[in-house]
């Protein structure tokens, strides 16, 4: 079976993180190393993954939906190899859920199978059924392979697994326990890709600013920072996801004088309250985090603030939500994203009495959304008549005709311009507009 243009061809269908989308370009690279050539509509591939999330219900009810609409494409074209890949195969009892719910699957691989591709198709091409390959024997992965071109951003991965165990998060199940790549390792891939072009790297883990700790000869986050601070031709370096008890004074101060690391912070708050915190085993408390919000704002004065917030975790009082909506007051988040807790198999939290209702979280999250949005807006408008650095992408999805780009607070900027003037380039842009998502401004003159 053969693509148009011939030789095989495939698709993935990415829901989830940026790690789940870092997978998918990871095991697309190793299919093309393999002969396979990606195309658009699955309609098209001689093998389709679906790269999955089950941090929420919805994530893997969405994964559930997909997979059923792709049974017809397997019952045109029975050739077709349909495989999962992802979190969900790694959750407790979901193999048999996917193999009972999507009888028409061939392969289902877990997390830690990625590099594996090869292999898994090899097998899935000749076997006679589903071939399963999901695993807990925990490892780190080889590096990736490097892509054909070097993209203007690229994601790295530096750690794998986390080993918080919040009460409300499954990730401890999907991605195992946390596995630091060596330094040198990084590193290396960095600096390939800076030599292809890649101008900024956002640095992935579950956890990162606990990377490096398990390692045979341990370092801190800020050494690894510090390493690809070095890199000549790196711009901007961006990281997620942070967790608030491992920021330390030392990181912050590392950051403030950095010259690639970008003055954005995300910080997964999740709750306001102190009691929630700890119901949640967050490991730090309501003071703790304001504290750290201080010392960034004293450090690292033009900082952006972006945090997680979960509505509705069992036994959530209505003294407990006004916590976290007089949290956000105070912090003035440039950004929050914001969530309805739902329950995980196997999580502490899906077993604690007091399970909120439905109708009561959809309306704590209307009233969060009405505090966030807000907020959101009045910092971005507070950036109107300042110039700032944006790195430019290239044209705006929502509106193709102008030039999109990044600060190094992560704000979108949309302006006119001349692509093959400005894209891939750091341009000086004066805000004239904003709005709740996006500022909108003009490049400054040469």
């Amino acid at each position: 079976m053969g693509g148009p243009e011939g030789g095989r061809t495939a698709h993935i269908i990415t829901y989830g993180c940026q790690m789940n989308a870092h997978d998918s370009d990871v095991v697309m690279r190793t299919l093309e190393g393999l002969g396979y050539r990606g195309v658009d509509r699955p309609d098209e591939a001689d093998l389709i993954l679906v790269n999955t999330c089950c941090v929420r219900d919805s994530a893997e009810e969405h994964a559930f939906g997909k997979l059923g609409e792709l049974r017809r494409v397997k019952e045109r074209r029975p050739g077709t190899l349909l495989g999962v890949m992802g979190c969900l195969p790694q959750e407790p009892e979901a193999v048999e859920r996917l193999l009972r719910r999507a009888p028409h699957l061939d392969l289902v691989l877990g997390t830690n199978q990625v590099g594996e591709i090869g292999e898994i198709l090899a097998e899935a091409e000749s076997a006679r059924g589903p071939v399963v390959h999901v695993t807990e024997d925990w490892f780190t992965p080889p590096p990736p392979p490097p892509p054909r071109q070097a993209p203007l951003k690229a994601y790295v991965n530096i750690s794998f697994g986390c080993d918080n165990w919040c009460t409300f998060c499954i990730v401890p199940h999907t991605r195992g326990p946390e596995r630091s790549r060596p330094l040198e390792e990084i590193v290396a891939e960095v600096r390939a890709l800076v030599a292809g072009g890649t101008r900024e790297v956002t640095l992935l883990g579950q956890n990162v600013n606990s990377y490096g700790h398990d390692l045979a000869r341990p370092v801190a986050f800020q050494d690894l920072l510090a390493a690809l601070d070095g890199i000549e031709g790196l711009w901007r370096v961006r990281y997620t996801s942070p967790h608030p008890a491992d920021f330390t004074p030392e990181l912050v101060a590392f950051i403030a004088r950095s010259r690639t690391v970008c003055p954005q912070f995300h910080m997964p708050a999740q709750s306001g309250s102190d009691s929630v915190l700890m119901r949640m085993e967050r490991g730090y408390t309501r003071a703790r985090y304001l504290s750290l919000v201080a010392a960034i704002r004293r450090e690292v004065p033009e900082a952006a603030i972006s945090t997680d917030l979960i509505v509705g975790f069992p036994g959530e009082t209505e003294e407990e939500f006004a916590d976290t909506l007089s949290l956000c007051e105070e912090v003035g988040f440039d950004r929050a994203h914001t969530f309805m807790y739902s329950p995980r198999r196997g999580t502490k939290a899906a077993a604690m009495p007091d399970q909120i209702p439905l109708f009561v979280k959809r309306q704590r999250l209307h009233r969060l959304n009405a505090v966030t949005d807000r907020l959101s807006r009045e910092r971005n408008e507070a950036e109107v008549g300042r110039v700032r650095e944006v790195l430019v992408e290239g044209p705006s999805k929502k509106d193709p005709k102008r030039l999109s780009g990044r600060t190094p607070q992560n704000r979108i900027v949309v302006f006119e311009g001349d692509p093959e003037r400005w894209v891939g380039r750091v341009v000086p842009v004066r805000i004239t507009a904003a709005n709740t998502w996006t500022l909108f401004g003009e490049p400054m003159p040469a």
